[in-house]
């Protein structure tokens, strides 16, 4: 069983930590944080350090991967770019619930999670480093560019397309042949029922538009800050 690592020791970070030990293809050694300390244990594991210490850590413990466990899309993005510079060749896993129900066809990118209860129907693509959360459900043909997201219990019709770095919220229904572009947000609980231009807010039912919105900007209730801004690191300084 091949040694990856986590990157992100959060709320969300625990779910993605589940899926890997229930789908037990690999063997998680530990957590990448640059909020907490290094040597902070998290549901049993250790915080090994930050990004900057990829290099030592990827020989000490001969990993072979891993997997970006930040809920915020944009974050998750700039955490992606950042280990492209440390380790370029830094190999991605997915992890796939063994509750989820993945049909025929279906395509599932690099650094991708696919939490407890999803459905993913016939012939649905999932690009890389996005998240389907739990009981969220994808019909088929259904397409999410990269770093694009789905909340838990959002339901989604066939034919649909998600643009990169966009999120749907908590418990949204979509109907069929619906088209979302990039960076753009819809609200928790939304009926969306026609297509949302790039960087928006739409929200209600059925969901209009609220207002423009700027790539980067935090969308999540537990965000306190832009997430546009991680820590920096010691070479970046």
């Amino acid at each position: 069983m091949q040694n990856i690592i986590v990157f992100g020791a959060s709320g969300h970070g625990s779910v993605v930590l589940d899926c890997i030990e229930q789908e037990a293809k690999y063997k998680v050694v530990g957590f990448i944080d640059s909020y907490k300390k290094k040597g902070t244990e998290v549901n049993g594991y250790a915080v090994l350090g930050s990004e900057y210490d990829l290099p030592f850590l990827i020989e000490k413990h001969q990993i072979y991967g891993g997997i970006v466990a930040t809920g915020d899309n944009w974050t998750r993005n700039l955490i992606v770019d950042r280990i492209l510079k440390i380790v370029p060749e830094f190999k991605y896993i997915s992890a796939v619930h063994p509750s989820a129900q993945v049909g025929k066809g279906v395509q599932i990118g690099r650094g991708s999670v696919v939490m407890p209860g999803v459905t993913i129907n016939a012939n649905a693509i999932i690009a890389n480093h996005c998240i389907l959360n739990t009981n969220s459900s994808l019909d088929h043909d259904g397409f999410m560019n990269n770093f694009s997201s789905l909340a838990p219990n959002v339901c989604v019709g066939g034919n649909f397309i998600l643009g990169r770095g966009s999120a749907i919220c908590l418990g949204t229904n979509i109907i069929e042949n619906i088209t979302v572009g990039e960076y753009s947000v819809v609200g928790a609980g939304s009926l969306l029922v026609g297509n949302v231009s790039s960087c928006l807010v739409v929200y209600g039912a059925p969901a209009k538009i609220v207002r423009k919105r700027i790539p980067g900007e935090p969308y999540l209730s537990g965000n306190k800050k832009s997430s546009s801004v991680i820590p920096l690191l010691a070479n970046e300084i």
